[in-house]
This record gives C-alpha cells, sequence and structure tokens, in this order.
C-alpha cells in the first residue's frame, strides 16, 4: 500500500476522521481503480499524500468528535474499514427490510443486505475498527465495531424501522440520523406512565368490545389491530400543546373515528351509544360547552361526524382540538384540514402578506394504508406541503395501516412495498412501526413530532397493524382472507401483549390489568344507562334554520366615488425605481380615464376596486387559482414584476385606509386539492373572503367531490358554515369542449335549501356588487358559498363594462332588462330570458335588428336562488306576451334549461308558452371546431330575434 505518512503527520487526514475517513477511504478505493472517476480535489490529495492511514486501536481522546489519539499497534486494513462503513450504510438503508414490523408474521423479512458474509467481514475484523467510522452517534456503551455494528442492527431491525434516504438535505439526514442512533428520541417511560398507557390501551380496547356485544351488528369501523393510535395521538398533541400551539386539526376517515371521538375528543360515550340506538343524542350535549359536536339539520352518520374541543392547559391558555368532518370518500379531508390548520397559523389583521407563525396549529393527517396510495387527492395533498400558498410547517401523517383494505390485500392493492412509499418521492421521512410495541410508536410520535417541529416539513409513521374485524362489523373476512383472519384470531390484542410485559418487568400484579378492564367496563355501562330509549316516532322534519331560508341581505350600499378615484390612483402608483414591463403600464395607466369619463371599467378593473372596497371595510383577501396572480387571459395583474430584478409589487398591499391582509397565489396544477384547502381555509377563517379561481370553469371537473360532499351539504349535513366563493370562466367562443362550459347544470342540481347562490353575470357593476355583498355576510349567519360564472371573451368586452356611476351608486340586481326594449309593454309578445355571454351576443346584434317593440329580454343573473318574484313582476308589466323563451348557448341537456324549464312553467301567466332555444342535447359540451361553433350561436341569436 503506497503510503507517505508516519502516524504524527498525516498531512491532510486529520480532517477527515470519523465517518468522514469512511467516506476517504472508499473513494480512495475508486481512485485505485479508476483515477478519474472521482473529484479533482480529492485526486489530487490521493496523488500527494496517498492512502489515508487508520491505525489499529485508535482510542477517543475527547468525546465522539472525530479526534482521536494514535496508539502504537500496527495498521488496519483500510479494505475493512470501507467494508464495515458500507456495512453501516446498508443497514441503515436496508434495514427496514428486516425489521420486526409486522405483527402478524415476519415472513417478509430479507436481511441478506445486511450480513457480514456479504461484505468480507468477521467479527475479529468489526472488534479491531473504531466505533467513530462506523457509529459516531453510538451509546457509551458501545466500545468496538462490531458493538456499533449490533446497535445499527437493533435499531434498524426493531419494532421501529426508518426510511431516510429519500431525504436530501444533509442537515437533515444528519439530525435524524443522530436521533435514531444514539436513541435519544426513545421515551424512558416511569412505573406510573407505563401504567397509565396501559390505562389508556384498556379504555381505548374496552370501548370497542362494548360496542361490539351491545349494539350487534351495527357498523362501526372499529380501531381494534390498531389500539395504539390513540395513545401515539395522545402523545403527538401533548407535544405540540408544550410548545404552544393554539390548535391541533386531525383528519382521518371512518376506522377509529369513534374511539377518537370519545377518547381524543372527548365526546361522551352517552352521545355515541344515543347515535347507535337512535336516541336524541342532541339533548346530552355537555351544559360546559367544552365540545362541540357538529350537526346539521338532515345530519350525517355517526363515523362521518367531527368534533372541537377546547383543552385548558394551565401555562399555555387553551388549546382547539378539531376532528374535520369527513364524507366516505375518506382521503378528501387531507386537504380541508391543511387549509384549517393555514388559517389558524395566520394573522390576517394588517394590511400585506397575513403573518404566519407555523407552530400556532398542527396538523395530523390519518390515512388508510389502501387510500394513501390509491387515491390521488393524497399525492396533490402531500405536493402542497412545501408550496408558499399552501405549506403549513409540516403535517404530520399517520398510515392506519391493517394491511387490507375491504377485502382487498395489499398486492392487489399498490405497486409498492410499502403503503408509505409515495411520500418518498416529497423527500419525507418515514418510520414504520409495528402497532404492538406501544412505547415503539410513542417513539414514532416523538421523532415525527421533533422533527416537525425542527425543520417544518412532513413526515410519515406508518403504523403496521392489522384489522380485527371485517372491513365493517357486518362482514365475514372469513370468507375472502381466511389465511389471514386465522392469524388474528388466535392473536392477543395489544393491551394483553403490554399488560404482560409490566407484568414481566414486575411493574404490576396481574390482577391489576383485570381491574382496569373492569372498571371501563362499569363506566361505559353506567353511560348507557344514561341514555334515553330508542324514540320510535322521531321527528322527520329536518328544515334548515331560519337565517339559511332566508336570503341574503343585500344592502343599498353607495360609494362615494371620490374614494373610488383615490383607490384607483394608489392601484396605479408604485415605486419610482419600479420597471413594469411597458407594455402592461400602458394597459393599467389606461384605467385612470376611466374617472375622467373616458371610457368604462372592465371586469379586473372593477374586481380590483372592489378588493379594495372590502380591504378598507376591514374583510381579509385570499385569491388563488392556476395563475390568478396574472389571470388567465392577462386580465388581472394584481402581482406586478419588475423587468429588470424580477421583484413583485403588490398595489394591494398599499392602500391607504386597509385593515386587513390580501394575498393572491399561484396553485399548482391541481383543482381538488386547491379547493378543498380553501375550503378548510375558510370554514376556518370564517371572517375571510376566500375565492378560488379555475383555469377554465371546465377544470372544477376535477374538484366535483368538494362541491358535491363538502361545499353544497357540509351545512346540511355538519352546521359547517363557508362562504367560499368560486370563480369558473364559462362562455362558448368556438375554444372546443374543455374551454367551454363551467358545468353550471351541475350546480344548478346540486342548489336547493339556500346552500348557495349560483351567478353569471353580464355587467361588470354586477360583479363588483356581488363580491361586495359577499364580503359584508361573511360574518352573518345567512352566509353561504357563492360560484360564479366569470367571463372570457366579456372581460373586456365594451357592452359589459360599467360605468363608475354604475359602481358607486349601485346594488346587485338578481335580474336586468335589456335596455331599449319593452318600451310598449302592450306589443310585447316575447320575453327571452337568459344568462350571462349569450345575453351580450343578443345585444351585440340588437342594433342590426328592427322593429322590435314586440321583444323583451329579461337578464337571469342569479340562477339560485331563483329570482321568482323578480321576474313575476316584469312578467305583470305585458299583458299581451304569448311565449317566454329561455335562450341559452349550451347544448339543452347543460346550462341553465333543466332547472330553469319548470319555474318558468310555474310563474307563466295562463296561456303562455314556454319555450327553448339553444343547442340540441349533446354528450360533449361543445363541438371542437371553430367555424361550426359559430354557425350554431349565430342561428341561436337568430331564432331568438326572429318574430314567431
Amino acid at each position: 500500500m503506497m503510503n507517505t505518512q508516519t502516524s504524527n503527520q498525516r498531512g491532510p487526514w486529520n480532517r477527515f476522521s470519523g465517518p468522514n475517513l469512511g467516506y476517504i477511504m472508499e473513494m480512495y478505493e475508486k481512485y485505485l481503480e479508476d483515477p478519474e472517476s472521482i473529484d479533482s480535489d480529492l485526486k489530487e490529495l490521493f496523488n500527494q499524500w496517498g492512502a489515508p492511514v487508520v491505525e489499529e486501536g485508535w482510542e477517543q481522546s475527547a468525546p465522539r468528535t472525530g479526534t482521536f489519539r494514535p496508539a502504537p499497534q500496527g495498521q488496519v486494513d483500510y479494505h475493512k474499514i470501507v467494508a464495515a462503513v458500507k456495512l453501516a450504510d446498508n443497514i441503515r438503508f436496508y434495514g427496514h427490510l428486516a425489521a420486526d414490523i409486522n405483527p402478524l408474521n415476519d415472513r417478509n423479512k430479507d436481511s441478506r443486505r445486511i450480513e457480514l458474509e456479504e461484505f468480507q467481514l468477521t467479527e475479529e475484523d468489526l472488534k479491531n475498527i473504531p466505533v467513530e467510522f462506523i457509529c459516531p452517534n453510538a451509546p457509551s456503551h458501545v466500545q468496538n465495531g462490531l458493538d456499533a455494528i449490533n446497535h445499527l442492527k437493533k435499531v434498524y431491525t426493531d419494532k421501529l424501522a426508518f426510511e431516510f434516504a429519500q431525504v436530501h438535505e444533509m442537515e437533515e439526514r444528519n439530525w435524524l440520523r443522530q436521533k435514531v442512533e444514539s436513541g435519544s428520541f426513545y421515551p424512558s417511560l416511569n412505573k406510573e406512565e407505563k401504567i397509565q398507557l396501559l390505562k389508556r390501551l384498556t379504555e381505548v380496547e374496552g370501548f370497542e368490545k362494548f360496542l361490539h356485544r351491545t349494539f350487534v351488528g351495527q357498523k362501526r369501523f372499529s380501531i381494534e389491530g390498531l389500539d395504539v393510535m390513540v395513545p401515539l395521538i395522545d402523545e403527538l398533541i401533548r407535544k405540540a400543546v408544550s410548545k404552544g400551539a393554539e390548535s391541533i386539526n386531525i383528519g382521518m376517515a371512518h376506522r377509529g373515528r369513534l374511539n377518537v371521538l370519545a377518547h381524543i375528543l372527548g365526546k361522551p360515550y352517552e352521545m355515541i351509544f344515543a347515535e347507535f340506538q337512535h336516541s336524541p343524542s342532541k339533548k346530552l350535549i355537555p351544559s360546559e360547552g367544552s365540545i362541540g359536536i357538529t350537526y346539521g339539520w338532515t345530519g350525517d352518520v355517526k363515523y362521518h361526524l367531527g368534533a372541537d374541543r377546547r383543552v385548558k392547559e394551565s401555562n399555555q391558555g387553551q388549546t382547539r382540538i378539531t376532528l374535520a368532518n369527513n364524507p366516505s370518500h375518506l382521503e378528501v379531508v387531507d386537504p380541508v384540514v391543511a387549509g384549517y390548520t393555514r388559517a389558524a397559523q395566520e394573522d390576517r389583521t394588517q394590511p400585506g402578506y397575513p403573518k404566519q407563525d407555523v407552530k400556532k396549529s398542527l396538523t395530523i393527517m390519518i390515512h388508510g394504508d389502501a387510500a394513501f396510495p390509491g387515491e390521488g387527492i393524497v399525492a396533490e395533498t402531500l405536493n402542497l406541503s412545501r408550496l408558499p400558498g399552501y405549506q403549513t410547517g409540516g403535517s404530520i401523517h399517520v398510515i392506519a395501516n391493517n394491511m387490507i383494505g375491504f377485502t382487498t390485500e395489499s398486492y392487489d392493492s399498490r405497486s409498492t412495498r410499502y403503503a408509505s412509499d409515495i411520500a418518498k418521492g416529497f423527500e419525507m421521512p418515514i418510520v414504520h412501526v409495528n402497532a404492538d410495541d406501544p412505547e415503539a410508536c410513542l417513539a414514532a410520535a416523538i421523532l415525527a413530532f421533533e422533527y416537525r417541529n425542527t425543520f417544518h416539513k412532513d413526515f410519515v409513521i406508518d403504523l403496521v397493524g392489522y384489522r380485527r374485524f371485517g372491513h365493517n362489523e357486518m362482514d365475514e373476512p372469513m370468507a375472502t382472507n381466511p389465511t389471514l383472519y386465522k392469524i388474528i384470531q388466535n392473536h392477543p390484542t395489544v393491551r394483553a401483549i403490554y399488560a404482560d410485559q409490566l407484568v414481566n418487568e414486575g411493574l404490576i400484579q396481574k390482577d391489576l390489568a383485570s381491574k382496569f378492564e373492569k372498571e371501563v367496563a362499569d363506566k361505559l355501562k353506567a353511560a348507557y344507562e344514561k341514555v334515553p330509549k330508542k324514540d320510535e316516532n322521531p321527528d322527520i322534519v329536518m328544515n334548515p334554520p331560519i337565517q339559511v331560508e332566508n336570503l341574503l341581505p343585500n344592502p343599498q350600499e353607495e360609494i362615494d366615488e371620490n374614494i373610488l378615484r383615490e383607490i384607483n390612483q394608489q392601484l396605479l402608483e408604485w415605486p419610482k425605481d419600479f420597471h413594469v414591463f411597458n407594455k402592461l403600464e400602458k394597459i393599467l395607466k389606461r384605467r385612470e380615464g376611466v374617472f375622467e369619463g373616458k371610457g368604462k371599467i372592465d371586469w379586473a378593473h372593477a374586481e380590483t376596486l372592489a378588493f379594495a372596497t372590502i380591504l378598507r371595510d376591514g374583510t381579509p383577501i385570499r385569491l388563488t387559482g392556476q395563475d390568478s396572480e396574472r389571470g388567465t387571459f392577462a386580465q388581472r395583474h394584481l402581482v406586478l414584476h419588475d423587468m429588470e430584478t424580477g421583484e413583485k409589487y403588490i398595489p394591494l398591499h398599499h392602500i391607504k385606509g386597509a385593515k386587513a391582509s390580501f394575498v393572491v397565489h399561484n396553485s399548482p396544477l391541481t383543482e381538488a386539492a386547491v379547493v378543498g384547502f380553501e375550503y378548510g381555509y375558510n370554514v376556518f377563517a370564517p371572517e375571510t373572503l376566500v375565492l378560488w379561481e379555475a383555469q377554465f370553469g371546465d377544470f372544477a371537473n376535477m374538484a366535483q367531490v368538494m362541491f358535491d360532499q363538502f361545499i353544497s351539504s357540509g351545512r346540511a349535513k355538519w352546521g359547517q358554515k363557508s362562504g367560499l366563493v368560486m370563480l369558473l370562466p364559462h362562455g362558448y367562443e368556438g375554444q372546443g369542449p374543455e374551454h367551454s362550459s363551467g358545468r353550471v347544470e351541475r350546480f344548478l342540481q346540486l342548489a336547493a335549501e339556500n346552500n348557495w347562490t349560483v351567478a353569471n353575470l353580464t355587467s361588470t357593476a354586477q360583479y363588483f356588487h356581488i363580491l361586495r355583498r359577499q364580503a359584508a355576510v361573511l360574518r352573518k349567519e345567512e352566509v353561504r358559498p357563492l360560484v360564479i360564472m366569470t367571463p372570457k371573451s366579456l372581460l373586456r368586452h365594451p357592452l359589459a363594462a360599467s360605468t363608475v356611476e354604475e359602481l358607486a351608486h349601485g346594488h346587485f340586481s338578481p335580474i336586468l332588462e335589456q335596455s331599449g326594449l319593452g318600451e310598449k309593454p302592450n306589443k310585447v309578445e316575447r320575453i327571452v330570458l337568459c344568462s350571462g355571454k349569450i345575453a351580450i351576443d343578443l345585444a351585440e346584434q340588437l342594433d342590426k335588428e328592427e322593429n322590435l317593440d314586440w321583444l323583451h329580454i329579461l337578464r337571469v343573473e342569479e340562477l339560485y336562488p331563483f329570482p321568482r318574484e323578480e321576474i313575476k313582476e316584469v312578467l305583470s308589466r305585458y299583458q299581451n306576451v304569448k311565449e317566454l323563451v329561455w335562450v341559452q348557448e349550451e347544448p339543452q341537456n347543460m346550462g341553465g334549461w333543466s332547472y330553469v324549464d319548470p319555474r318558468l312553467r310555474d310563474i307563466a301567466p295562463e296561456g303562455v308558452e314556454v319555450r327553448y332555444i339553444g343547442r340540441r342535447r349533446r354528450s360533449s359540451p361543445s363541438v371542437g371546431d371553430p367555424v361550426v361553433h359559430r354557425k350554431e350561436q349565430d342561428h341561436i341569436i337568430k331564432q331568438a330575434l326572429t318574430r314567431p
């Protein structure tokens, strides 16, 4: 071996001690094989100094800092050290394959990559290698290389298994390695703490057993097989509260939900039993008000309900713990709870960006092992985790892994080894833990929280257990999974396993565990006896509250034109050294002229003025969507970019008198997760005007589950209020099937019980006023979501633009009458009703037509709630009308016709025909050829304006 060093003159190698020296040795081996394959700096060092020398029997001269004193013995073969370092790294990278993480069997263990023989090493070889080269973070009892390898095998292949290789940041990987290999995160529980853990497991198991015996065959989606999930969540909450968290938001599907409601949220047993027994459970809500159970007027099944609990801590004030309501679409709640958390972390009381403190709130997401890799919303939510507009400082993900999905085994439900593998693409650390080891599960929780608290990033705990019964308690799993369930039937519960462990440790007598079981059973029985008997004649009238049945208030608020003028000027001012793109600057500066009577206010201008006035009123605003900063159609430009530096400037941050924050974010190419996030944000920050904009209205298809399960029905099911605004660009301009229709028919089909407002507007003043109306009702009980079919070609259309006076002195009108028509009521024979862009198309053609005394046109600006009384009032003025004609550009089975048809027939005067003019029924929203589109559009306009 080439060696130009002595033991006392090691040249540069003093700098490369500890694991760094192991790396250098590995590089030297590559250097010998191919000098050109390594870094040029290292190559130069090797040329000058040769191989790094490691001397046998080196001892520590200080705590493991990497500085060592050489002993006089002979040299150690560096090839052995390189092999030992590689073995250690293999244990770190592949130890999880050999880990004891499956509570039911160990058939899938694979230790081939971590055996000494694979590296031509013996135990004697390892004894002669210093600990520091292999495991510098090892505890003090580890004395040599063999001890170090055995320590690493114990750490990485026991009931906890780790996957960190996907974490690219060296600081994070070193932190994780230090924590894991030192064992500093592992809880050192005293006798009392272990007994309390046993009591908690007894409560969890006892609750499920009581439900199983008492409500035979009823669905409950029990936690059994993953009982330790409750103390794991306990630990996460305890850690978060100790660090000052003011809110903790939990999202989960059905399995284990009732147990989490009872033991984490504090939902009284009596209320849960009453729901099983169909008793009047609402009467059992505690008078203290420490927990809020969310009920709407139609309600939901018990394993979908959420709850709010406020926990009072002596030094920390109150911490709000929320379990989000969740429909059967499992993982769709993930972005919703992330939105809760972002809202809870932000202070929106000052102009500019909201101030965010990620330690104020924590998200815990509990996933199913089949759903985590199977449902795309999971990946969408994981992708939000590091984006500026959506990050929450790290969510903690717990995969409730019962190794089966309904009846589908893992090998049929995913293409990866682990349910958690999708998280690797987002560089998230993963811990797999055996759910039959409660203390290991607490250790996983501690490590997850400390990582999140240190690096503000997501962490995944794969909690590997099983499912004791079928998918629900009416299923017989032996029919489809007989092999698995033979093992489960003979497997002891985690409570029994832990009780035996404490007995063997001499901490308790066996009869104490039995005593705990009896105490829990007695408590449950006493609670059950308080439950009212089943109501055989329940009240089936499920009407919304009066505030929901009422229409939205529509205040006739006027705004001083001088205030609008001042705001407009402030929006067109930016620092002198800020260089706006010259073409954009010219476009924006044209807005000055509208206040001098030169031109009108277009769509984006009206929107910006509305936002500014809302901020002056003290209402925060959050707007997100794909390309929403600029606007899909280059219309908005709320964020300006310096042409020379790329620096951003947001004029709405500099409005004098503004009393609240404003933020606009370009969203990822994701509809479902972003809509869910914004809905959750709005629920948790109800005072905020939250708007989501689709790039094209058609793209909202990808968020349909959010509209169906949360936004349209959340208040009826759970009493969950929302004032979310959805902006869906809609209009037929010949751009093809996926760039035409915002699918207004779907929102109208979901419309009932005043659950939301659906509008298709034709003027910028109407848009200005409806936004201001929405902001005004956010804090009121009448609040509801707002769906607006926003324009594309009308964004700059002169017939859609409004005057300053119309903004300052007008108000929102559910219907508008076409000016210049209907002035001779006795001659009017046809009244055309329409909504949105088609109304402007008709208005454009009017100047080309003559003798239209027989015609009047009504624009239905607010489709839902349907403006019945306003339309009736107009009809009452025209006594000779022969027909009411609904005109639309969408196909007959789409758009507003199916919704409007029965309502028009209901209010049509006797003898007046109700007809449809528009495209025929189609399976596709529109044709793909712009020439064909234009011919169809012209035909519709001609029919509408041709006297019958």
